[in-house]
């Protein structure tokens, strides 16, 4: 059944939904049971939030020039593009991207990591290599590895799916495996892929054999994806799209009545297996909102109403342009995604003409059972991405166990990885020091794949260029709400 802007507005009226707190002057408000906002007076006072008790303190330069972290956290090199090598013999692929682990066999801890290479394979120095069986489209460079961490401390690593384009966020299911998306539709004959792309492929990291011979699951959409998480109570699946010209859309699939879940039960599916929907968003008084960025304050609250995609596979309009103006919410830069707490975290990431204010990211909550998407972190502006401190551009997320998410910053300058507590404050966790450019224009590279082991102990997490998955550990603790 439909929610209603009215039956909305009513429920807004007896909750307080859709109202946020006003700010202080230059900085962006900070709501009840918001998770974080970025003050322009405060952010980056590493001081400040160590007297509140957020956070692990200041960043230390790292000597080795990789890495800055928290006094008393370490960290270890897991695979490096180029110089460490897959069981084939092979080089580790370049540019890390979206990660999630998973409990292996006798203790082991396993890790799907994808590659965002898009485009012909004659491009990138490390493509993910074409292992037999494993090929979906043998002029693609993307895929994904899995990789094996051991108790006693070695790695193995190896090809979990090769020939497909710009593996992105993705996102793991309830049931162990690994949805990995392809941020990239080109058709075959377009930059020389042979196959179409734009689609989601599972990958199971504890059973090779069920990854031969790799099938695009048609039915979540041909688009540029994003990430996808599962809606381990209801079955659906929530995916976004980064896009623009215009802007994305963030999606929802209904499974077809009586299906199971489970390892490999996707590929039983048909390719118009299924609903596919994109949001239609109202605001408390009953007015549509016709994009995300349109929120100026942690707290803001806005219905959902599904609308059904006409043409999921894209044969002749992007998904994205199949609907007019007025009949869909979009998003600008729609990307990563995490499910937890009831439901779904999405980044949307800055936004600058489309917003009435200005800003640097966005994260919201998507509630399935009140089906609304509350505003959950806003950043402000970063007035000098070139110094250290201010955060900005999220991208890929995770929910910590230690309260609050995580994000992995793919902005302007120095880049993090940052945490934002349930309360309303960010801190620091780590600082990209690999200079991948020169000393007179010093470039680093995003932070992607931000995730935690399956324990709670270790963070994981890339730096994409060149491409090197880390490891972090140190003394994590409960963060406060205050």
């Amino acid at each position: 059944m439909s929610l209603t802007r009215r039956d909305f507005a009513r429920h807004s009226a007896i909750t307080g939904a859709g109202v946020a707190l006003a700010g202080s002057v230059g900085a962006l408000a900070t709501a009840p049971n918001a998770l974080a906002s970025y003050d322009t007076d405060s952010a980056g006072d590493e001081t400040a939030d160590a007297r509140h008790g957020v956070g692990y303190g200041p960043l230390v330069p790292d000597p080795e020039g990789i890495l800055a972290l928290p006094a008393g956290f370490t960290y270890r090199i897991i695979t490096y593009s180029g110089k460490t090598k897959l069981e084939s013999g092979e080089p580790t692929p370049s540019n890390h991207d979206g990660t999630a682990t998973f409990d292996g066999p006798r203790g082991t801890t396993l890790l799907v990591n994808n590659h965002e290479l898009k485009g012909p394979r004659a491009g990138w120095k490390y493509p993910v290599p074409l292992t037999e069986g494993l090929v979906y489209d043998p002029a693609a460079a993307g895929g994904c590895t899995v990789v094996e961490v051991r108790p006693d401390g070695r790695v193995a690593e190896w090809v979990g799916i090769a020939g497909t384009s710009t593996n992105c966020a993705g996102g793991s299911t309830p049931w162990g495996t690994w949805l990995t998306c392809e941020e990239n539709s080109d058709k075959a004959g377009v930059n020389g892929m042979t196959k179409d792309h734009g689609y989601v492929f599972e990958v199971d990291p504890c059973d090779r054999r069920a990854n031969r011979a790799p099938k695009p699951l048609k039915f979540f959409g041909r688009y540029d994806h994003e990430a996808v998480v599962i809606d381990p109570r209801r079955g659906h699946a929530y995916l976004t799209e980064d896009d623009d010209e215009p802007n994305g859309l963030f999606y929802r699939w209904t499974p077809p009545k009586g299906f199971a879940y489970g390892p490999g039960k996707f590929r039983e599916l048909a390719d118009d297996a299924g609903v596919l929907q994109a949001p239609k968003c109202f605001d408390s008084g009953g007015t549509f909102v016709d994009d995300l960025s349109r929120a100026t304050k942690t707290g803001t609250v806005y219905g959902v109403d599904w609308v059904d995609v006409p043409d999921r596979d894209a044969r002749i309009t992007p998904v994205r342009k199949q609907f007019a103006d007025g009949e869909v919410t979009r998003a600008r830069k729609l990307e990563g995604m995490w499910w937890g707490d009831g439901g779904a975290y999405i980044v949307s990431s800055y936004a600058r003409e489309e917003s009435p204010v200005r800003h640097d990211g966005q994260v919201w909550f998507y509630d399935p059972k009140r089906r609304t998407l509350t505003l959950k972190v806003l950043l402000g502006v970063n007035p000098d991405p070139s110094k250290d401190g201010a955060f900005d551009g999220p991208d890929n997320i995770t929910v910590s166990p230690y309260g609050g998410i995580v994000l992995a910053e793919d902005g302007e300058g120095v880049s993090h990885l940052f945490g934002a507590t349930e309360s309303g404050r960010t801190y620091p966790i780590a600082r990209n020091d690999l200079n991948v450019g020169t000393e007179e224009e010093p470039e680093f590279s995003e932070f992607a794949g931000v995730t935690f082991s399956p324990d709670g102990k270790t963070l994981y997490a890339s730096i994409q260029d060149p491409g090197i998955l880390l490891a972090i550990t140190g003394p994590w603790k409960r963060q406060k709400r205050s």
